[in-house]
């Protein structure tokens, strides 16, 4: 039996002792593996939460700050002039006279004025 994981082994590219069944040696006291931890950690915080969450307060500063009378285009490329604002809601005139209702957080840019009449 423990030649043909010897075998097996050699083929796997490992060392016959390890095929053999034989442990490693530890190295070192764990310290390495719980700085090893500790790094991934911070990498995934400054690569992955924090600008996730710097994005989502951005947009919630964006949606707060929505007011009548803005040139705004939503998350689906919906363009219009903001007619009135309610608690979540918010009336968009498309078109003069057409208005829709949606929800403020489907507000996906504020455009500067003059940007509807420029388009058309």
């Amino acid at each position: 039996m423990k030649n043909i994981l010897v075998s097996i082994g050699a083929l796997l590219g490992v060392s016959s002792a390890m095929a053999a069944g034989a442990t490693p040696a530890s190295q070192g006291s764990g310290y390495g593996s719980i700085i090893f931890l500790v790094l991934i950690v911070a990498f995934m915080y400054f690569m992955v939460w924090r600008p996730q969450q710097k994005k989502a307060k951005a947009q919630r500063e964006l949606v707060a700050s929505v007011a009548v009378g803005d040139e705004v285009m939503t998350g689906s490329g919906i363009i219009g002039k903001v007619a009135k604002v309610y608690d979540n809601y918010l009336d968009m005139e498309v078109t003069e006279g057409s208005a829709i209702t949606l929800q403020k957080n489907a507000i996906g840019t504020v455009l500067p004025k003059g940007t509807i009449a420029s388009i058309k």
